[in-house]
C-alpha cells in the first residue's frame, strides 16, 4: 500500500483533490483540520505548487473518502464549465451547496466521456440563442424556444418525453445525490455536453418537466449572464412556457375564467400543471389579473400549490447513461465495478450518476 501511494503522489493531481474536497461539502480549512495539515498546504496541493507525500495522500483519501486512485491525473483534463452554473437563487444556496454541486455535475461529465469510449452517445444538438438580460419587454426568450423546437423537428402539440427528447439531442441529465438535495434543478455547459441535473426529492412530474424546459432555457439563452438574478431566472420561466406551450397553438384553448374541468383537460393534454396553464393565461392575456389572482386563491385554500388533483404520472426517468452501462456490460462483459475503476469515481456516486431513478436511500 505504502508503494502505491508513492506512486499516486508522484502522478497527484491538484484539480482531483479539488474537486474531491468540493464533493466532500469541505471548506480548505475543515480539510486542513481532518488531516492535521494547514489551509495554506491544501491550496498549494490543490494548485499544484506542492506535491503531497504518500502519508498525505492516504490521509486526504480517508478524510474524503475516496480511493487514494481518484487523485491519479486524468488522461483528459477535467471539464471545465463553458458557462457559469445557474441555480435558481444564489442568496439561498451557500457557496459550498453550490461549490458540492458544481463539482458532481463535472463528475457526471466526467463519467459521460469514459462511457463515451464504448458506447457512441448522441451528438450535441443544442443552439445558441443569446438574451441580454437587460431585454426585458421584446419576445427573445419565446423566440428562442420556438427556434430550439424548430432545430429539433418538434411536430405541433403537446411535447413528449422530455428527458429523453434532451438526452436524444446531446444532453447529460442525471440525478443530483441526496447531499445536494436542498439545492433544486440547476445546468451548465461544457465543451463535452450541456448538463442538467434534477432534485432527487421533487417527486412531481409536471414540476419536472417545467424544470427541464426552465434549464434547456438557460443553456440556449444565458451563455454570458451572470446567474441567479430575477430578470435571467424570469427569461428562462417564459422560455419553458413557450416551449412547453407555444402561445400561437395554446391561446384559444386557454379559459378566460377558473372552468377547473377545462384546465383539467388542458393539463393532461399539454403535460403541465394547472399553475402553469393559469399563468400562461394570464401572460398571454387571456385571464384578467383579477380573474388569475382569484384562481390563484383557490388553489392555495384547496392545497394545489403542493399536490394538485388527478392522477400523478411517474416522473421521466434519464436513460442514456443507465442504457450505455447495459449495452456496455451486455456487449463486452465490463461491469459497473470495472467502469467505476476506469471513470476513477467513487462507486456510490457513479450508481447515483449512471441511475434511472433518483438515489434517495
Amino acid at each position: 500500500m505504502t508503494e502505491r501511494l508513492g506512486d499516486i503522489a508522484a502522478f497527484f493531481d491538484g484539480g482531483r483533490l479539488t474537486l474531491a474536497r468540493q464533493l466532500a461539502g469541505l471548506r480548505k480549512n475543515a480539510l486542513a483540520a481532518l488531516i492535521q495539515k494547514t489551509p495554506t498546504a491544501v491550496a498549494a496541493y490543490e494548485s499544484g505548487m506542492k506535491r503531497p507525500a504518500p502519508a498525505t495522500v492516504g490521509a486526504l483519501a480517508m478524510a474524503l473518502e475516496v480511493d487514494p486512485g481518484f487523485f491519479l491525473a486524468r488522461k483528459q483534463s477535467f471539464p471545465i464549465a463553458a458557462t457559469a452554473p445557474h441555480f435558481r437563487s444564489l442568496r439561498s444556496t451557500s457557496q459550498i451547496s453550490r461549490d458540492q454541486a458544481y463539482s458532481y455535475g463535472c463528475l457526471a461529465v466526467d463519467i459521460a466521456t469514459t462511457i463515451e469510449r464504448h458506447v457512441e452517445f448522441p451528438k450535441r444538438d443544442l443552439p445558441s440563442y443569446p438574451v441580454s438580460t437587460e431585454e426585458t419587454s421584446g419576445r427573445a426568450p419565446e423566440e428562442a424556444a420556438l427556434l430550439l423546437r424548430k432545430q429539433w423537428e418538434m411536430p405541433s402539440g403537446p411535447v413528449g418525453h422530455l428527458v429523453r427528447l434532451a438526452e436524444s439531442h446531446g444532453s447529460l441529465v442525471v440525478f443530483s445525490p441526496l447531499d445536494n438535495a436542498t439545492v433544486d434543478a440547476y445546468s451548465f455547459d461544457t465543451p463535452e455536453w450541456p448538463i442538467i441535473l434534477l432534485n432527487p426529492l421533487k417527486d412531481d412530474y409536471y414540476r419536472q418537466r417545467f424544470d427541464v424546459a426552465h434549464e434547456l432555457g438557460h443553456l440556449v439563452m444565458h451563455v454570458d449572464a451572470e446567474p441567479g438574478g430575477r430578470i435571467v431566472e424570469d427569461q428562462a420561466h417564459r422560455f419553458a412556457a413557450e416551449f412547453l406551450m407555444p402561445a400561437d397553438e395554446i391561446a384559444e384553448q386557454l379559459p378566460s375564467r377558473a372552468d377547473w374541468r377545462r384546465l383539467g383537460q388542458l393539463k393532461q393534454h399539454w403535460n403541465v400543471s394547472l399553475q402553469a396553464l393559469l399563468f400562461r393565461a394570464r401572460t398571454l392575456g387571456v385571464m384578467s389579473d383579477v380573474t388569475y389572482r382569484n384562481a390563484m386563491v383557490t388553489v392555495s385554500s384547496k392545497g394545489w400549490r403542493r399536490r394538485e388533483p388527478g392522477p400523478m404520472p411517474l416522473l421521466e426517468r434519464p436513460s442514456l447513461l443507465p442504457r450505455a452501462i447495459e449495452l456496455i456490460r451486455t456487449e463486452t462483459q465490463v461491469d459497473e465495478l470495472a467502469l467505476a475503476s476506469e471513470c476513477q469515481a467513487p462507486l456510490e456516486l457513479f450508481r447515483t450518476i449512471t441511475s434511472r431513478s433518483p438515489v434517495v436511500g
